[in-house]
């Protein structure tokens, strides 16, 4: 006696109604390799619009001050006058206008990485009474600008006698709110259990942030330090307000000297601002994989 199975049901998907097989499958790997020498044309386009001036700038500092602006641009000198990159040492005090920004840029920076990373700790992983409202108020301040109370921080500087010091900058940029707001979005992504455990075997406040919290937030306290360090590398401002020495000049200050009444010494200019980005564009290149990491990973909520 013959035995008959079930018809097996075959069920075709809604999306796949009246799509052939052989054309999905061959369209869908061009169109993707479509997509992304599109993309990639894309992103060479955006690279080359932000590198061009910077290539710019390093053409120009192998030019007489006279090739400088010429018009139509002559992007690459017809002879190059290496002699610039001896000549602006012989002619400016280059060495301690680098001596004094780096100072600036170390000092800031390592002041910075600890209040804001110390701060952090506090906002994200401490209970106390108030502690959304102030973090939240903390943070507003980032929206107030600089240039609204940048009088009475100067009155009080002079007040305290630390105005015409690197001393001045250093204490007003020690403490910033978006290091804090940085180093508290990474803490939030640790899990609380790793801090409910520490205290459990006996370690303080002081030893959870030491032990873990510093060891496991090092691509966000890279990040922290580059931004730090960059910003502080570059500021010209806030030299120029409280800087009035040229013994203690940082390197934006020290170019503005090849700025004379009627004419300026481009070439020199250019020559300088080449120096001034060669240490920031060397930390980035040995920072960048942290740098990277600990942006991605600080977006991240816990």
């Amino acid at each position: 006696m013959a035995t008959s199975t079930p018809a097996k049901t075959v069920t075709t998907p809604i999306a796949d109604i009246g799509r052939s097989p052989l054309r999905s499958s061959s369209r869908s790997p061009v169109s993707r390799r479509i997509g992304r020498v599109l993309g990639y044309i894309a992103l060479a386009i955006a690279a080359a619009g932000v590198l061009l001036p910077f290539f710019w700038m390093l053409m120009s500092s192998l030019k007489t001050n006279n090739a400088v602006f010429t018009i139509p641009i002559q992007w690459i000198p017809e002879t190059f006058v290496w002699s610039n990159y001896v000549e602006i040492w012989q002619k400016s005090d280059m060495t301690t206008w680098l001596k004094n920004t780096m100072v600036l840029a170390l000092a800031v920076t390592a002041l910075q990485v600890f209040t804001g990373s110390f701060a952090a700790y506090g906002f994200s992983k401490i209970r106390f009474p108030g502690r959304d409202l102030l973090f939240l108020v903390y943070l507003g301040t980032i929206a107030v600008p600089w240039q609204a109370y940048m009088i009475p921080q100067f009155i009080l500087m002079s007040k305290i006698n630390l105005s015409n010091t690197l001393w001045s900058i250093i204490a007003l940029q020690a403490f910033g709110a978006f290091g804090v707001f940085l180093m508290k979005q990474f803490y939030e992504t640790v899990p609380e259990e790793l801090s409910e455990a520490a205290r459990i075997d006996g370690l303080s406040e002081y030893g959870i942030y030491r032990r873990i919290m510093l060891p496991l937030s090092v691509p966000a306290l890279a990040s922290l330090t580059l931004l730090t360090f960059v910003n502080t590398w570059n500021d010209y401002l806030g030299p120029l307000i409280y800087l009035r020495s040229p013994e203690i000049w940082t390197i934006q200050l020290g170019l503005k000297s090849f700025v004379g009444q009627y004419n300026a010494e481009y070439a020199l200019i250019m020559t300088g601002s080449v120096l001034s980005v060669l240490p920031i564009a060397i930390i980035f290149m040995v920072g960048q994989r942290y740098f990277v990491e600990g942006i991605a990973t600080s977006g991240l909520k816990g």
